[in-house]
C-alpha cells in the first residue's frame, strides 16, 4: 500500500514566490497570506495580493469558506508551476485572517527563519 504524507506549508511571503527563489519549485508545500483580489466562482480561482506581488490560487478542494474581496486569506497547498513560470497555489487548505497585521506577520517570519537558521547552526557544530 502506497503511503502518502502531506508536508506542513513552509510559511512564504508572496514577494519570496518569484523564479529566481528557492521556494519556487513545482509541488513544493507552502503557506502564503495575502488579500484577496479577486475570485471567479466558476472556476474557483482566487487571486491574492501582497504589495505589489500577486498569486493565483485553485480554492476548488475548499469547503465552508466565502470569499470577500479585500479580506485576508490565508492558504496552504502545493505550487504548481507551468511552462511559462506561472504559478498556482492548489490550494488543500484556508482561512479568512482578517485582523491578521501582515507587516507584523512578515516580521515574525523573518526572526523564526533567524532561529532556525540558528539552530540548524548549532546542530551542525
Amino acid at each position: 500500500m502506497a503511503t502518502s504524507t502531506l508536508k506542513p506549508g513552509v510559511p512564504v511571503t508572496l514577494q519570496e514566490l518569484e523564479p529566481s527563489s528557492e521556494m519556487f519549485k513545482q509541488g513544493v508545500s507552502l503557506r502564503v497570506t495575502g488579500n484577496l483580489q479577486s475570485y471567479d466562482v466558476d472556476s474557483a480561482f482566487a487571486v491574492i495580493r501582497d504589495g505589489s506581488a500577486s498569486l493565483k490560487v485553485d480554492t476548488q478542494h475548499l469547503r465552508d469558506i466565502s470569499f470577500r474581496s479585500n479580506s485576508t486569506y490565508q492558504f496552504i497547498g502545493e505550487l504548481l508551476i507551468r511552462p511559462n513560470s506561472d504559478a498556482i497555489l492548489q490550494a488543500r487548505v484556508g482561512r479568512n485572517v482578517d485582523g491578521l497585521d501582515l507587516n507584523l506577520y512578515q516580521q515574525s517570519l523573518i526572526i523564526r527563519r533567524q532561529h532556525e537558521a540558528k539552530l540548524l547552526g548549532s546542530r551542525r557544530a
